[in-house]
């Protein structure tokens, strides 16, 4: 059963050290300079009146770090160099979408004159356009705010890296667009009447569209986060002394009584006081049905209030709330980089030296042959135009945000990219029993009647005697007499026997249930339902013999029933490839009982919730990436100490603050899905990698004219410039395509492949 309580995070090494590196991930983007920050208290409307504990402060410091709305560079580009972008918050992945929209549409209508001016303009579309001033002078006029305005975020950042002597995807891209731009003007100032201002222009077009299709792309995972949001109502219904007054939902505090009518949403999260109602937690929870709730019932903020009018004490508000635990981990979740984006990190490093190099190269190799200052010059620009790997900036975060955001729609809400990333790698994984695999509650099974006693008869007595215990036994046993719309007797003269069964009095009959041992110590005969009763225990159920009268009528059997969809998942994970194993408390011969039912080979039984975490360093002692799943209570250190850790069925912050993926649904075949999401996301990650480092490499030996002397093909600037963004495009549609994979989740019996 789980416990409602936080977990001691010094009981796990493990799990401080997954904590420490979520912060770490945290902390590395904050909001562009390039971005004009919100106004204080904009950045979250409406979020800020009820998830957002600090709705004063701006977009930065609510992510903790401080609002240097004017830093450039470096420190606030993050990851690499000006193209790392923090669209978490909805609102702010709104303003940088905007402002990067903005600076392609005005790159794009100047760049377009200045191509029609160029060379490129005149040759291949034979136009002539009027020039009352030299051509040279209008496209440096065109191409000047294109370099400094429209693209200064590349420059700006490259100039924050070099302070902090590192080299990013920005310096890259500022050599190139700068090595154009200025070399046009040292060629305007000796007379020559060869420039690369269109090349110049370009490039920063391009690279604008490559990264204004990014932020298309994530953008659709933070609109995800809005819907999030919006689960929130701006204000809600406060009982004040004898009068209700209505407040803004940010203004509830812990204790305040809360009033809920019908149809209403739930402002925050609470425990029923008065009154009886169905609350809708699709949205919030992942489940399905309406949820009955009534007095002492918790209540989650987001559910919408279908019948009936409550009051609930309001228990967390703001950032402790479910609903806003949810959204940081989300939030989380896009902000981090997989660990295949920190090597492309380290590898802009080295091409930033590979483009200058490969420049400096070709202009002194083309110098050396005698093809002139000019020639050698424009093969020159076009090696380091061409080397901008700007598709290495985008090739893992696009994915990731929208691996996370297809994730979050489906309920499966991955805290980072590097468990994103590090989910497809598991080798075996680790199911708990209760809760997980099964529904975490005895539920009626069978009912064996014998003699003159029919089924019906037999289960109306029994239930009507165990009405009034809370045993889950008993309320198993009501509960499948409900089922079957039975009408319940009154009971007398109950008897609770402790460790062997109950008696009582119903619709005058002397009844008595309980084991074997019960029944034989009042001299009632239970042989000829012995065997029927080793065949229900050795299939993991508990039964429980019936005698009506002094006589033995019949038997009844419960357990806790396995999930719809586990054996389903099971057999997918096992189709995958993924050693399945089963660890519970219970006793070995009901694990086996339920393992064999769900086609597991290896089970841990009769586990202590202590122990858990050390069958999980077996399995890693064997060299097997583990994964563990579990409801994110009892089975947190063990959760903790697993390569991944999976909270089912949960949206509490036990299952928040401990596992690395969280499925809001109980549904085993989340599992599953999971994995697909986790493979398929993987597969874009390492094609848009592959793409980006191998496309430019091998394009720099064109650029450098390695055909020029054979067959005199010559890659101008403009050329490279097409051909290096044409790769980020590549990258951006590609991660987009991975909205592909909906489809697969959708299916109930998607396979993990």
């Amino acid at each position: 059963m789980r416990e409602h309580q936080r977990p001691d995070r010094q009981q796990s090494t493990a799990t401080d050290e997954r904590t420490d590196q979520q912060e770490q991930h945290h902390a590395e983007h904050v909001t562009p300079a390039y971005v004009t920050s919100p106004e204080p208290g904009v950045a979250h409307d409406p979020l800020g009146h009820a998830l957002d504990p600090h709705p004063q402060l701006d977009a930065h410091e609510q992510h903790g770090h401080p609002a240097h709305k004017g830093q450039s560079g470096h420190d606030a580009h993050g990851g690499h160099g000006g193209m790392a972008h923090d669209m978490s918050d909805p609102a702010m992945a709104a303003a940088m979408e905007r402002d990067i929209r903005t600076r392609f549409f005005v790159a794009l209508a100047l760049t377009i004159p200045t191509v029609l001016y160029s060379p490129l303009g005149q040759q291949f579309l034979g136009l002539t356009l009027p020039t009352p001033i030299p051509a040279t002078w209008i496209m440096l006029l065109l191409t000047t705010p294109v370099v400094f305005w429209c693209g200064w975020m590349f420059i700006g950042g490259a100039v924050g890296a070099l302070r902090a002597r590192t080299l990013d995807m920005s310096v890259l891209i500022a050599t190139g667009v700068l090595a154009a731009y200025l070399a046009s003007i040292v060629l305007m100032v000796i007379g020559s009447g060869e420039v690369f201002f269109e090349a110049a222009a370009m490039l920063v077009t391009f690279v604008l569209f490559g990264h204004w299709m990014e932020m298309k792309s994530r953008k659709g995972t933070s609109d995800s986060l809005r819907a999030l949001f919006d689960l929130v109502p701006p204000t809600a219904t406060v009982r004040r002394g004898d009068q209700d007054v209505s407040i803004p939902t940010a203004a509830i505090v812990v204790g305040d009584t809360v009033v809920l009518r019908p149809g209403e949403k739930v402002p925050t999260d609470g425990q029923v006081l008065t009154g009886r109602t169905s609350l809708d937690e699709a949205l919030v929870t992942g489940e399905s049905l309406p949820v009955e709730k009534g007095p002492g019932d918790p209540v989650v903020g987001g559910s919408i209030n279908r019948s009936g009018a409550v009051t609930f004490r309001a228990t967390r508000v703001g950032e402790d709330t479910a609903l806003a635990q949810i959204v940081e981990l989300v939030r989380r979740a896009q902000s981090s980089k997989a660990p295949g984006q920190r090597l492309a990190d380290k590898a802009a490093q080295y091409l930033v030296i590979l483009a200058v190099g490969a420049g400096l190269l070709t202009f002194a190799a083309w110098l050396i042959f005698g093809v002139g200052f000019v020639v050698a010059l424009t093969f020159a620009i076009s090696a380091v135009v061409i080397a901008c790997p700007d598709a290495l900036g985008l090739a893992t975060p696009t994915a990731v945000a929208v691996g996370t955001g297809i994730g979050a729609r489906h309920n499966i809400l991955i805290k980072d990219a590097a468990t994103l990333e590090n989910l497809s790698r598991i080798t075996a994984i680790i199911l708990d029993k209760t809760g997980t695999l099964t529904e975490g509650k005895p539920a009626l099974t069978d009912v064996v009647p014998i003699g003159d006693v029919d089924e019906t008869t037999l289960l109306r007595l029994l239930a009507s005697a165990e009405r009034g215990s809370e045993h889950p036994l008993a309320e198993a046993l009501v509960g499948g007499a409900r089922a079957r719309d039975l009408a319940l007797a009154e009971a007398s003269d109950f008897t609770g026997l402790a460790g062997q069964g109950i008696s009582a009095t119903v619709a005058g009959h002397a009844l008595l249930a309980g084991n074997a041992a019960l029944l034989r110590e009042r001299g009632i005969a239970t042989t000829v339902l012995d065997v029927r009763s080793d065949a229900l225990a050795t299939a993991g159920k508990t039964p429980m013999y019936v005698a009506l009268d002094g006589r033995l009528a019949g038997l009844v059997a419960v357990a806790d029933i396995v999930k719809p969809t586990a054996r389903t998942a099971i057999a997918r994970l096992n189709e995958a490839g993924i050693e399945t194993v089963m660890i519970t408390g219970d006793n070995r011969r009901t694990a086996e009982a339920v393992a064999r039912e769900l086609g597991i080979a290896r089970v841990f039984a009769e586990v202590l919730p202590a122990d858990k975490a050390r069958h999980v360093a077996t399995l890693q002692g064997e060299g097997k990436r583990v994964a563990m799943v579990g409801d994110g209570v009892n089975d947190a250190p063990a959760l903790a100490r697993a390569d991944i850790g999976i909270a089912i069925g949960a949206g509490t912050d036990v299952a928040i603050e401990t596992a690395s993926v969280v499925l809001m649904k109980s549904d085993p075949l989340d599992i599953v899905r999971a994995l697909t999401l986790s493979r398929a996301t993987v597969r874009k990650m390492r094609q848009n990698l592959v793409w980006a480092s191998v496309y430019n490499v091998l394009a720099i030996p064109f650029a450098a004219g390695v055909l020029y002397p054979a067959f005199g093909i010559m890659l101008r600037p403009e050329w490279s410039a097409l051909l290096m963004s044409l790769s980020s495009i590549i990258v951006a549609i590609n991660a987009v395509l991975l909205r592909r994979v909906e489809g697969a989740l959708a299916e109930p019996t998607g396979a993990a492949a």
